[in-house]
């Protein structure tokens, strides 16, 4: 019986993405994959249709189940959250910008059971020369350490457990935002659960790949925040 769904929502950011999935399909332990399309390009659309079944997931295209236009993150959690509650397992979320070990998965499901109220409990992210990045640039030393966090986890690599998917319906996010692992990661230390970072389960992180104009906050952090405001993007 699978252990956990994993997920992993792809806007194009095609390079990345097959790394991600690529990595996916040789990790160690029993899982449910899934890979939510969200509008696309027809090069991507393609891409995910030929290697299905190859690489072993499933594949949901979400032009097939909303006429909602990206990003759609909210149903993508909402159709997650089922399949988890359904097989009574964790939720793995792997954005398509982050490339696991074969040992991840594994690590995160046999790790979060181990310790007191998990909530949320993530794997932190690395640049390709192997120091913290975003979003983790809070830990300013390399430890393999578990840190039971009051930092909000993002969903790079993040497994969410049963007992808060059991707490917490997706059905009450928000329909203002747009991304939604601060406010999953608030909720869930207010019913009481735990959230913890696992500095020593590292995954290697490229930020921003299918959303790069957010590397203006960078670049042109007024720019950023006009394009921010103005056209009602990544809505936290």
């Amino acid at each position: 019986m699978s252990e956990a769904i994993v997920i992993t929502p792809v806007k194009d950011s095609l390079e990345t993405t097959k790394r991600t999935i690529e990595a996916i399909s040789k990790a160690k332990g029993n899982f449910e994959y899934f890979v939510f399309n969200d509008f696309s390009k027809p090069e991507t659309k393609s891409y995910l249709e030929k290697i299905k079944t190859k690489l072993g997931f499933e594949l949901i295209h979400l032009e097939d189940v909303t006429s909602t236009p990206s990003p759609n993150y909210k149903l993508v959690l909402q159709m997650a959250q089922k399949k988890a509650l359904e097989t009574n397992s964790p939720l793995i979320i792997v954005e398509s910008d982050v490339v696991i070990q074969k040992n991840t998965l594994e690590d995160l499901i046999k790790l979060s059971g181990k310790h007191e109220k998990t909530g949320l409990f993530g794997a932190i992210t690395v640049d390709q020369s192997g120091n913290y990045n975003f979003p983790y640039t809070f830990e300013k030393r390399k430890s393999n350490n578990i840190v039971d966090t009051s930092h909000s986890l993002s969903f790079c690599c993040t497994l969410i457990s049963t007992p808060l998917l059991k707490r917490f319906d997706f059905q009450n996010l928000s329909q203002n935002k747009d991304w939604f692992d601060v406010f999953i990661s608030r909720q869930s230390k207010k019913l009481g659960f735990k959230n913890y970072l696992a500095k020593g389960l590292e995954v290697l992180h490229l930020p921003h790949s299918s959303r790069p104009w957010k590397n203006l906050k960078y670049t042109n952090p007024v720019l950023y925040y006009l394009k921010k405001v103005i056209n009602k993007r990544d809505r936290i």
